[in-house]
């Protein structure tokens, strides 16, 4: 079962650390992946499968959105140049989609090995499953 609140605080790490990664541009945005998916895989706990679970899940997310926020910016801008920027827009807009699914892919990746990692560490983590109230 996935952890939802894992995959968002791992998420969440990510996309804050990228921001303050924008200072070491490729390396800031790589080390901020790798440190959210062994957030979400370290929270979510019970394994490698499940750490690589959901720091797959982070990454995706983070890398989903920052595609999206690219392509409304450029979105924004086509509209502002009129017909002709929006035509240009649309013909840049196939090439950012390409972008953003090769970044989404490589930051799944990462963060879906960090996961597995943290996931590994943290492997008798409880999962938010309820053992009616007895300890084990």
């Amino acid at each position: 079962m996935t952890n939802w609140r894992a995959v968002f605080v791992g998420f969440v790490v990510a996309t804050v650390l990228g921001i303050l990664g924008l200072a070491l541009p490729g390396v800031g945005q790589l080390a901020a992946g790798l440190i959210g998916g062994f957030v979400a895989g370290y929270m979510a706990g019970g394994g490698i499968g499940s750490g690589f679970w959901h720091g797959l899940l982070a990454g995706a997310l983070g890398g989903i959105i920052g595609g999206l926020l690219i392509g409304v910016a450029v979105g924004v801008a086509g509209l502002a140049l009129g017909p002709v920027g929006g035509a240009i827009s649309g013909t840049v807009g196939v090439g950012i989609f390409a972008f953003a699914v090769a970044v989404s892919l490589v930051m799944a990746v990462e963060s879906a090995i960090a996961g597995a990692v943290g996931g590994a560490l943290n492997s008798g983590a409880d999962t938010g499953r309820s053992t009616g109230g007895q300890r084990y």
